[in-house]
Parts: C-alpha cells; structure tokens; sequence
C-alpha cells in the first residue's frame, strides 16, 4: 500500500499533481496548514483540488487554519485530528493538529497538556482499532503518527540556532510508544528527516516547495522517505 503526505500548503499546492504515483496511491494525507487564516470555504478549494487528483484523502488543520476547518473536515469525516484511523487493515494513523502554543497567537493553538490529551484520544481510538485488526490478520498493524507540529528538540523543529519550538508532547508521546513513522510539518525551514529511538520522523516542509513523503506498508512493515520534485 502506498500513500502520499503533504502539507503546509497555504492555499498554494505548487506542482503537487506532479508527484510520481499520487494519482494512484491508496491515500493522500493532508499534515495541516490547508490555508491562511482561512475556514472551510478555503480549504474546500484545496481539498476539491487535491481530490480532482486522487480521492482517497484524509487531513488536519494546522495552526493557520481556523477551526471552522476542523469542523469541516469532522463532517465530512476526512479528521486525523485527535482521531485513529484504520488504513485497509495494514497501518494505523493518529493525528494532532493545530500547534503548541506561538508568540504569533494563530487561530489553532494547544496547551500541551491539551496536546497530551488529544494524543491519548487518538492513541485510545487507534490502539482498538489495530487490535481488531491484528486479531482479523493475524499479523503486527504498525501505527503512523501524523503530528502537525514537530516534536521537540530535533532538527526538524528548529527556526534559528539553538531555537527548538516543536511540542514536548508530541516527542514523550514518541519516546514511549516509538511508532515507526511520524510525519510533521509547520517549520517551514527544518525539513528533512531524523530518528528519535525507533521512530523515523520526517518533515517535509512547505508543499510549494516540492517536498512530500512517501510511505509504503505491507505485512508489518513501514517503509518512507522524504521526497521532492
């Protein structure tokens, strides 16, 4: 099974069409930040545009967006946000929108004792399905952390030298459970990937940018990379 992930798109999906395979893959998965300050007409466009493309689609909101755009994306039932979702009985995702909190005050903010919470929600959701899961396959079903903000103290959360911003949450919640993949965003200029124990966690930066992830499951298996055009 493969999947797509990208995100940071800020109303501007770039050459995101051309990405090898996306037409094709079993899911594209959205890591938040659909728009600027905007609700659920602006990420309608990009979601409609996304789906124009391959209609297998799961999201977020990020910090940027307005949480009338999770509550767009609950109804519709495309949410990662505090939620697992079971992926054709090979992999679990659970998601964390939004951000820590910012010195920028943007609509989508968490404490991280909110973060936490969200993260347990998910993890409860997820940890259900995969046991369903197992017992129907009767093989490991890994879990794929979608966190929109990265976790903390990582190269891939850091705006300047020394200055790490990421989510402490989000990293004890990777450090306890080791998921093979986490894929994050929102620091536009720490893209790449780094290992946290077990965990791979890749950011792939600004979708106008030409990068994205690429993953594939199978039998227990996570396989993924940080790509661009």
């Amino acid at each position: 099974m493969k999947m797509i992930a990208f995100g940071d798109v800020h109303m501007t999906l770039g050459r995101f069409d051309e990405i090898p395979g996306i037409e094709s893959a079993e899911l594209v998965i959205l890591t938040g930040d659909l728009t600027n300050y905007g609700d659920r007409h602006e990420a309608k466009k990009i979601l409609d545009r996304v789906m124009e493309v391959n209609p297998n689609v799961l999201a977020q909101a990020g910090n940027l967006d307005e949480h009338d755009v999770d509550r767009y994306l609950e109804e519709l039932d495309f949410n990662l946000h505090g939620h697992g979702r079971l992926i054709g009985d090979e992999c679990c995702l659970l998601g964390v929108g939004g951000s820590n909190q910012t010195p920028f005050n943007t609509p989508i903010e968490y404490s991280e004792e909110e973060i936490d919470i969200f993260l347990q929600q998910a993890n409860s959701e997820a940890r259900e399905l995969v046991e369903a899961a197992v017992h129907k396959v009767g093989r490991p079903v890994p879990l794929i952390l979608v966190a929109h903000t990265p976790p903390h103290n990582c190269s891939l959360d850091q705006i300047g030298p020394g200055q790490h911003v990421g989510s402490t949450s989000v990293r004890r919640f990777i450090e306890r459970f080791q998921p093979p993949l986490c894929i994050t965003g929102h620091i536009h200029e720490a893209s790449g990937e780094e290992r946290i124990g077990k965990t791979l966690v890749i950011n792939p930066g600004m979708i106008q940018h030409h990068g994205w992830v690429e993953v594939e499951v199978g039998q227990g298996r996570v396989e993924a990379g940080f790509r661009t055009l």
